[in-house]
């Protein structure tokens, strides 16, 4: 939430001197000298422990709005100051006021100041140390992050995101999304954002139309993620500003609890979509082209799937309208085809996407004992042979026969029309039972190149076999029992090599741990040498 109590309450001229020594992490409590969850006044910059260990740092903040000694009651002035403190680990800002974790700043960036001087403090005994461990990868081990050109000069990459208090869901998409070069790639060249005078000085150039604040820009603060990550920054950086922009226009991803990374990437992708949409004084953001295949979207098309809608312009798949390097790198088509059992009567209807979600067959979902057999192995193709087989619908879902007249039972089966560049596979892990959201922890084995979708096309023999090859990108995995606990970290690719991505900490990894991982979510990119160099081309 956004508080109105910071410029009262921060202190306009901090003095650092006055903060204690060591790591913040490590501070003791004035009161209790407890070194765990440390909470710094951002009025009088005293430290005490949080309310989940003695509470003495909420206590500090009701002993300043009491009545003085002898009766008199402050004055405005003292009962607006100590409401607002920060935790000296996550760097996360609290409003005993508000009660509530704030997102904004003062009017002088005090608030960011003092985070960064908490950063600083704590990273700064760790410097020596992480030097010596670059150069010692860099020598020894051909995983490091420490990446040799063939000049000899090394190249630190893969950078961290920190964690501001359960969006590790954020993270892992972040993560996974900047290791998808054809994407990411677009976004770190667009130009930064300039600033304009007059009313409207500060605000975005780019037009937020999906939720018509023009103060906030997701592409802005998405564009300057993408660039943060891969920089070589011996820390990790902190998504601070994506993630307020996140709380203006997703209200659902508003607060501290953990939430699905699967419902987030997609909010995340169709709000970049509008946004890059959006044109300002007459000047529209650049689209990402279009592959032309001949296959003709429908004039009449169906139901939206995915939040998304397809119109027909001549030989454009397009999604809400025209084009945009979201839709032309994830977007594909699927055909759905429906039978009426009684009179035989067949119904297509097309469905853009972004992603398919799978279900993992039933089959494969049982638990077994330690005494029992290990059974069959769930693969990604059982999945996607699961997604497209003939399925017979059962009586909630008969189909509205138009020349029967009424609902009649029905098969029906998808196809994939046209293949995205990027696939983005969803393993449905979360299931509903009574009123528990149950997690199938199945393990899942996929490809992790050489992914053939042939099969599944609609009109193979009119596809070349490796516009149908996929090698993989990036893995989300979610650990824990439910969708609403756990945690989410990410593997990606870049250039040849594995890195295992848990928030702050990035750790190079091998092949046969990635394919070992329970995947939740499953980046393909297209096997297509030429798709990069025309892609750059027509940008």
């Amino acid at each position: 939430m956004e508080c109105p109590h910071l410029n009262s309450s921060v202190c306009t001229s901090i003095d650092y001197s006055g903060f204690p020594n060591g790591s913040p992490s490590s501070w003791c409590c004035s009161v209790c000298r407890s070194n765990k969850s440390p909470w710094v006044c951002l009025t009088c910059l005293s430290v005490h422990c949080g309310r989940y260990v003695n509470g003495h740092a909420k206590k500090h903040y009701e002993d300043s709005q009491s009545p003085a000694a002898g009766g008199q009651k402050r004055c405005d002035k003292q009962q607006s100051q100590h409401l607002v403190c920060m935790d000296c680990i996550s760097y996360s800002t609290f409003c005993y006021r508000c009660d509530d974790f704030v997102v904004n700043d003062t009017r002088l960036g005090q608030v960011q100041k003092v985070r960064e001087h908490l950063q600083s403090l704590e990273n700064a005994p760790l410097t020596a140390d992480r030097t010596l461990k670059r150069k010692l990868l860099e020598s020894s081990s051909p995983n490091s992050k420490l990446l040799k050109d063939n000049g000899g000069a090394s190249t630190l990459c893969a950078t961290g995101l920190r964690n501001l208090g359960n969006t590790c869901f954020m993270n892992a998409i972040l993560q996974s999304l900047s290791n998808i070069q054809l994407f990411s790639c677009y976004f770190k060249e667009l130009p930064a954002v300039a600033l304009r005078s007059g009313k409207t000085a500060g605000r975005r150039m780019y037009h937020t139309r999906s939720q018509g604040d023009t103060s906030v820009s997701l592409v802005e603060e998405f564009r300057k993620t993408l660039c943060s990550l891969w920089q070589g920054n011996p820390t990790a950086f902190s998504p601070d500003s994506l993630f307020y922009v996140v709380w203006k226009i997703m209200p659902s991803f508003r607060g501290y609890q953990q939430q699905d990374a699967h419902e987030f990437m997609r909010y995340l992708l169709d709000h970049l979509h509008r946004e890059l949409q959006g044109n300002r004084n007459g000047a529209k953001t650049p689209a990402a082209p279009q592959r032309e295949d001949g296959v003709q979207p429908p004039a009449d098309p169906a139901a939206p799937h995915n939040h998304v809608k397809l119109a027909p312009p001549a030989g454009k798949r397009c999604i809400n309208g025209s084009s945009t390097v979201v839709t032309s790198i994830f977007g594909g088509v699927l055909q759905n085809e429906v039978n009426c059992l009684v009179c035989g009567t067949e119904s297509r209807k097309y469905d853009p996407f972004l992603d398919l979600s799978l279900d993992i067959p039933s089959q494969f979902r049982h638990k077994r004992t330690k005494d029992q057999e290990p059974g069959p192995t769930c693969t990604l193709l059982d999945c996607l042979r699961s997604f497209t087989d003939l399925e017979e619908l059962d009586e909630t879902e008969f189909y509205m026969c138009h020349k029967c007249k009424k609902k009649q039972k029905s098969t029906k089966k998808f196809w994939v029309q046209k293949l995205p560049k990027v696939l983005c596979l969803h393993l449905k892990r979360f299931h509903w039972t009574s009123y528990l959201r149950n997690k199938v922890d199945t393990y899942v084995e996929f490809p992790l190149r050489d992914l053939d979708m042939r099969g599944y096309l609609l009109e193979p023999e009119n596809s070349l076999r490796g516009g149908c090859l996929y090698d993989l990108a990036a893995v989300v995995v979610h650990h824990g029992s439910g969708v609403g606990s756990g945690h989410y970290t990410a593997y990606g690719r870049q250039e040849g090599r594995w890195y295992h991505f848990n928030d702050s900490t990035v750790t190079p990894t091998e092949e046969e741990t990635v394919v070992k991982a329970k995947a939740y979510i499953l980046f393909y990119t297209e096997r297509n040498d030429t798709a990069s160099s025309e892609m750059d081309t027509k940008l």
